[in-house]
């Protein structure tokens, strides 16, 4: 099964609070925080959401 890896880049501070609660459904709280998900149309929805705070890389 393919998956992604998700770096929070950004703060969360200031932001929307649904863009928080999505980064938080992904496991992401601070800054340099980093998770494995996997690749699939519900991981890819979060990130076309909050892509602007986050660096993926694909494994």
């Amino acid at each position: 099964m393919a998956t992604v890896k998700i770096k929070l880049v950004k703060s969360l501070n200031g932001r929307l609070k649904a863009h928080i609660a999505t980064a938080e459904s992904l496991g992401l709280r601070k800054i340099g925080a980093e998770t494995v998900q996997p690749d699939n149309v519900q991981t890819r929805g979060k990130l076309a959401k909050i892509g602007y705070l986050v660096k993926v890389t694909e494994e």
